[in-house]
């Protein structure tokens, strides 16, 4: 069950999705949600950095190296990982949606995601590849449902 809080930042982060044409920016901002914490993770709150974007091979904004959690081999573990530092939310928007573009003919699933016909295919796709966590998805709809009906 999310506070009241919690579901405000949704709302807020589903306008600002609305702002930079995410094709699913209420799921957007259940996704930004689940991955930041509720803007509470220090890549949130110190780099703008919402959706745990890792740095491209080719950097455009700055990097932060922190510690992360990957579901690898079956559990979790902490590894090192190169995050993207952003100068706002919209440029993080922005950014998600290039690289799920630019990824399209890597990885078959963020091609159907940016082809699905509901938010909830979308991030079913998206989080096939998005993601180690193998539950990723259904969290992210529950957000969505608890917040926007």
């Amino acid at each position: 069950m999310l506070t009241d809080t919690q579901k405000l930042y949704v709302q807020n982060i589903a306008a600002k999705a609305a702002t930079s044409d995410h094709c699913w920016p209420k799921m957007a901002a259940a996704e930004a949600a689940l991955e930041s914490g509720f803007g509470t993770s220090q890549l949130a709150r110190f780099d703008n950095n919402i959706f745990g974007m890792k740095q491209h091979k080719h950097p455009i904004f700055g990097t932060v190296n922190l510690p992360t959690k990957e579901f690898l081999h079956g559990e979790w573990e902490v590894v090192q990982a190169s995050w993207i530092i952003y100068p706002d939310l919209p440029s993080c928007f922005n950014d998600r949606m290039k690289t799920l573009d630019l990824l399209k003919n890597t990885y078959p699933n963020y091609a159907h995601a940016l082809m699905a016909i509901d938010q909830f295919t979308y991030v079913r796709d998206v989080s096939a590849t998005w993601s180690t966590d193998p539950n990723r998805a259904d969290k992210v709809i529950e957000i969505y449902h608890e917040v926007f009906g």
